[in-house]
């Protein structure tokens, strides 16, 4: 296990940048995800820690030392990647042990290793296949065991669930935490799948385009997003995200651009007559027939809840409700907002406002 630090992280292909100054601490034994959309530069980041790409800029330190201009194989890292890259000559055992082979370890330690990374990944009646042998699952737990058995100070994933089908995700993600508790070693994993980040992780980096967005706990960045990309990039439905003015008439009153109001149930006295961007997460609407009408024009039912898209003119809402609800396309239905639940984001800077 070990502490790591980036120091005003920069890369740079040419004179184009694609990594702006990244900064921040990760503590002994974290899990922390990095996540962004396409592009952002948080693989990028992660094969800078790697050593697999070099740092135009910067510095990173490992338990406190600096690592930029040493070797990959001298960091005390451990990768793992989205293609399970196993060798497909050889057995899941020499798989998992092939880098302590590589290292010249005597063979009673590498196979004590192997094992004991095969308990821990419940591995052990698989030892003699062959990767095509296996399923997806099992091959990502191969491709796992080869870097537990290295012991290394951090480990590394690069979107390792993304080749998985989705109930497989979830079971992977669930073994990827015990895992994490099992062991205690520092993790940096790399997603763009915002879910895996909630579920998943000690601590969250929020990347976009080559800038760190917010940083905190899953829960901090879901209740409290720094700014409007944060908000709509976190939560599934996103934000519901509306732009206007609020008014001080008969309590607080929100207007749309295209003349929709909305009864606000919180205290706006400070953004009255200013012009913001108000968001409310689809959980949080409630159906109200005293509510402001808006016209039903999807109805999604995914089993544990009901998502309901809202139109009035070119506004559209999106809605969950966990409870079965009769609302047929086409209808008018009256909305409120749950108290307590309104974020509001300056409508210039996109940053959060109280």
């Amino acid at each position: 296990m070990a502490p790591l630090q980036l120091r005003d992280i920069r890369k740079s292909y040419g004179p184009l940048e694609v990594v702006h100054g990244v900064t921040f601490d990760i503590e002994d034994g974290a899990f922390v995800i990095l996540v962004g959309p396409s592009g952002c530069g948080k693989s990028t980041l992660l094969r800078m820690v790697a050593g697999l790409e070099d740092v135009t800029s910067g510095e990173i330190l490992i338990d406190g030392r600096s690592v930029n201009d040493e070797h990959p194989k001298d960091r005390d890292i451990a990768m793992v990647f989205q293609s399970y890259a196993l060798y497909p000559h050889m057995t899941v055992a020499e798989n998992m042990g092939f880098s302590l082979r590589m290292r010249k370890v005597p063979d009673a330690q590498k196979q004590e290793k192997v094992h004991q990374a095969a308990k821990i990944l419940n591995l052990e009646g698989l030892l003699n296949r062959y990767p095509r042998e296996l399923s997806g699952g099992q091959r990502q737990r191969v491709a796992m065991g080869r870097a537990i058995v290295r012991d290394p100070k951090v480990f590394l994933f690069d979107e390792p669930l993304s080749n998985l089908d989705a109930k497989l995700r979830v079971q992977m993600r669930a073994e990827i935490r015990e895992l994490h508790q099992r062991l205690k070693t520092t993790i940096i994993y790399v997603t763009h799948d915002q879910i895996e980040a909630m579920t998943m992780a000690d601590v969250i980096v929020v990347m976009n385009e080559g800038n760190v967005e917010q940083i905190g706990s899953p829960l901090e960045l879901y209740d409290r997003p720094s700014n409007l990309f944060v908000a709509g990039f976190l939560g599934s439905p996103s934000m519901n995200l509306l732009k206007g003015r609020v008014s001080s008439q008969d309590g607080h009153l929100f207007e749309t651009e295209s003349g929709f109001a909305l009864r606000l149930t919180d205290d706006a006295s400070a953004f009255v007559d200013r012009s913001v961007v108000l968001g409310v997460r689809p959980e949080h609407i409630r159906l109200d027939e005293a509510g402001s009408a808006m016209t039903v024009a999807v109805v999604e039912p995914t089993g544990s809840e009901v998502q309901v898209v809202f139109k009035d003119g070119p506004l559209e809402m999106v809605a969950a409700f966990h409870e079965r609800i009769g609302l047929q396309v086409g209808q008018s239905a009256g909305l409120r907002i749950q108290p307590g639940s309104l974020h509001f984001f300056d409508s210039e800077t996109g940053q959060r406002l109280g």
